[in-house]
């Protein structure tokens, strides 16, 4: 079992920058892949970055590549989303999650949100124009 908590979002101006934290507890964290989605008003939930057992492959979504790095910090147990030049179209709540023993072979499979068994509440970002 792995309890997800984030922190780190807030309101920001259009081209500002945020850095969300997602905590982990429980066994084996590091040994699980990580992924951050969010979710808009009326809008569905999407992916946006992900990074694998080893932290060195990373995957984006199109809409955040080049403005946001999704890293983690295994001594922490903790895995981060640095995002920069903020748009309005970026306002959601963002969600981390965790999958140990999914079958990731490919980058599709990061992007699915079905692939991930371990769910945060989420962070509110807000960026006004």
């Amino acid at each position: 079992q792995v309890t997800l908590v984030e922190s780190g979002g807030g309101l920001v101006q259009t081209g500002g920058s945020l850095r969300l934290s997602c905590a982990a507890s429980g066994r084996a964290f590091n040994e699980h892949t990580v992924g951050w989605f969010r979710r808009a008003p009326w809008k569905e939930r999407e992916f946006v970055a992900a990074v694998d057992r080893t932290g060195i492959s990373t995957y984006y979504s199109d809409s955040v590549a080049g403005r946001f790095t999704i890293s983690r910090d295994k001594d922490k147990n903790t895995a981060y989303l640095i995002m920069n030049s903020l748009e309005p179209e970026d306002t959601a709540v963002y969600i981390c999650a965790a999958a140990l023993h999914s079958p990731f072979d490919g980058e599709a499979d990061y992007m699915r949100a079905n692939q991930y068994v371990y769910w945060g509440q989420g962070t509110q970002v807000t960026v006004s124009s």
